[in-house]
């Protein structure tokens, strides 16, 4: 990828998913000039753990780094907003992650600002660059399943399924109101909506927290780990689990669930789209597969091989066929797109990774989601 090794890169946060993005930088050749952690400290101590050789003391001194051309927002969700406008004022392009901010009045906001500064401007849903994802996108818009009738699916995870689990995110203020559907869940809407090409008209939403306390530890904690040693008893108001049923401009209905608390789902997302003519499913765990189910014919599954699969789907392919694309993977791919797009100054007629405006979409999803679990009734998108 020589083409991106001009290219310089900064990295703000320094936790799991901080981490996943240094590595694929330097994978696709980037240059990954510093990252910038929670603290001075912490920056520097995690830097030297991945081998990044610099670590920017605050926030002020990455926004003065002229040499730095994009920069990857990794920080908790509450400061996605106040970086990224810095950001956008510096001049910087933005990859930020999901969900894009705390609250949709945020986002619109950032779309805002990221249409008057002309840079590249993408949310951070890798998962639609699993090739068969892909894959599926264009087999859904060359009409391939006919029209969409029904989506179906889940993202389940265990992490947080015990009292002693404990992450950021478990806390409204640092995450937001949602937990398992703006954390997990925004994954799964947008991706479905990828593959589909369908927008969620309204929503009638069940919100559960089924572990209203928790032991949280006094020192910080990874992603994915348990708490050890010393914790205090802390009440939780946000989200273990949902349930989601959705009304999609055209007609088309879908039903979603998240959960944090499925024991033995480790990271478990799977879609399913029913068509008036053939059906499509994947499954996160099986990544290299697609089931294809037809009516009047056997039903099939395409292993991931880019010599029978169509352009968008090899577009995003890298390994050659068996040899399985996994999590990493899907960020590389992620990636590559984007900073194509970087090195060309503007977004490609055919890409396809996710903007502030997707980002949008999915904050307008998670407000709609809070108002119909707390009023229990069909909330429509952008209602106030």
């Amino acid at each position: 990828m020589t083409e991106f090794s001009q290219i310089r890169a900064a990295v703000i946060g320094t936790g799991f998913i901080g981490t996943v993005h240094v590595q694929a930088l330097r994978r696709l050749g980037v240059q990954v000039a510093g990252v910038l952690g929670s603290s001075e400290a912490r920056g520097i101590e995690r830097a030297a753990e991945i081998g990044v050789g610099y670590a920017y003391a605050s926030l002020d001194a990455l926004l003065a780094d002229d040499s730095v051309d994009v920069v990857h927002v990794a920080s908790p969700n509450h400061a996605h907003f106040p970086q990224v406008m810095a950001l956008l004022d510096a001049g910087k392009h933005v990859i930020c992650e999901k969900p894009l901010a705390m609250t949709s009045a945020e986002s619109a906001q950032m779309v805002t600002k990221a249409k008057a500064s002309g840079k590249i401007c993408a949310v951070c849903y890798n998962i639609r660059f699993y090739p068969l994802n892909q894959q599926a996108h264009g087999m859904v818009a060359a009409g391939d399943l006919g029209r969409i009738h029904f989506v179906t699916g889940h993202y389940h995870q265990d992490w947080l399924a015990k009292l002693t689990d404990w992450n950021w995110r478990l806390q409204a203020d640092k995450g937001g109101a949602l937990r398992s559907v703006g954390d997990i869940g925004t994954h799964w809407v947008d991706l479905t909506s990828f593959v589909t090409g369908l927008k969620a008209k309204s929503v009638f939403a069940d919100l559960t927290t089924f572990l209203p306390e928790r032991q949280r530890p006094t020192g910080p904690v990874e992603t994915f780990s348990s708490a050890q040693g010393a914790t205090e008893t802390v009440p939780i108001d946000t989200d273990d689990s949902s349930a989601i049923i959705i009304r999609y401009s055209g007609g088309a209905k879908g039903v979603m669930t998240t959960s944090q608390i499925n024991v033995g789902r480790k990271n478990s997302l799977i879609w399913d789209v029913a068509g008036s003519t053939a059906s499509a499913a994947w499954d996160s765990e099986t990544p290299d597969h697609l089931f294809i189910g037809r009516r009047d014919g056997p039903n099939e599954v395409l292993m991931r091989d880019f010599t029978l699969m169509n352009p968008a789907g090899t577009r995003a392919a890298t390994l050659p066929p068996g040899h399985v694309e996994g999590f990493a993977d899907s960020f590389f791919n992620f990636f590559r797109a984007v900073y194509v797009d970087v090195c060309s100054g503007t977004r490609g007629a055919d890409s396809t990774w996710a903007t502030f405006e997707d980002g949008h979409y999915e904050m307008l999803f998670c407000d709609a989601v809070v108002k119909s679990s707390r009023e229990q009734r069909w909330v429509d998108l952008g209602e106030h």
